[in-house]
């Protein structure tokens, strides 16, 4: 076992019956500005962020703007700053990046195949998300395993091959329903979209109101079969 490999697992049982505040609080200081939170203004992210705000110490936290999201998500962002006195770092897509895209597929030509989505949230997402990722050693998320089943298998604490960092998902083994109580308890600020049968928020063009019973992410992609549902931020 690599030694980064047995570090996590030394984490995994440090931490496995803590509290997300325990463990933002801890990477954020051993880390300082090579640790991030990642938000994408969701219920999730916002419920991070509430709580990385109250340890009262510098954290950093930046999110993707692809150029296609909801106009509700761009006064959730402001009204979010604000409340919580910070800068979410906003990072864009390289324009030549898009411009080819849409050159060759269509200015919605993700609706065509998976191969164009995934194109397309490759030009729009990944290319960023990978020129941030660069800036550090460890990367926390608002993932939570019963999301989908693409997410099922995440762990607390484990090693992103694929970006060769650390990912932290301090929010896995919580319930939907604890994530809205402490958005209650709190009077955390969440997207209004929420209310209107939006569980998951994502650019406009491919996100939707669900129906009650539904799952979860059936709003995002939804032309698309279950197991495809990632956009490549969280691939293995």
């Amino acid at each position: 076992m690599s030694d980064i490999q047995t570090q996590i697992t030394d984490w995994l049982n440090e931490f496995g019956g803590e509290g997300p505040e325990t463990i933002l609080s801890y990477f954020f200081e051993k880390y300082g500005n090579r640790a991030a939170l990642a938000t994408g203004l969701g219920a999730e992210g916002q419920v991070l962020t509430d709580m990385a705000a109250r340890l009262n110490m510098p954290f950093r936290i930046f999110t993707i703007d692809t150029g296609r999201l909801y106009p509700e998500t761009y006064k959730l962002m402001d009204r979010t700053n604000r409340r919580y006195n910070i800068c979410i770092e906003v990072y864009f897509p390289n324009h030549l990046s898009v411009e080819n895209y849409v050159k060759n597929n269509g200015i919605n030509g993700f609706y065509n195949s998976v191969e164009q989505r995934k194109a397309c949230c490759k030009a729009r997402k990944t290319e960023s998300l990978q020129r941030i990722l660069s800036t550090l050693d460890v990367w926390i998320c608002g993932l939570r395993s019963e999301q989908s089943m693409t997410r099922s298998d995440m762990k607390l604490i484990e090693w992103d091959a694929a970006h060769g960092l650390i990912k932290i998902n301090p929010l896995i083994h919580w319930t939907e329903k604890q994530v809205w109580e402490y958005i209650r308890v709190n009077s955390v600020p969440y997207n209004p979209l929420h209310d209107k049968g939006f569980p998951s928020i994502g650019c406009q063009p491919c996100t939707r109101a669900i129906k009650e019973g539904d799952d979860i992410r059936s709003g995002r992609w939804w032309w698309e079969s279950p197991e495809h549902k990632e956009c490549g931020l969280h691939r293995k």
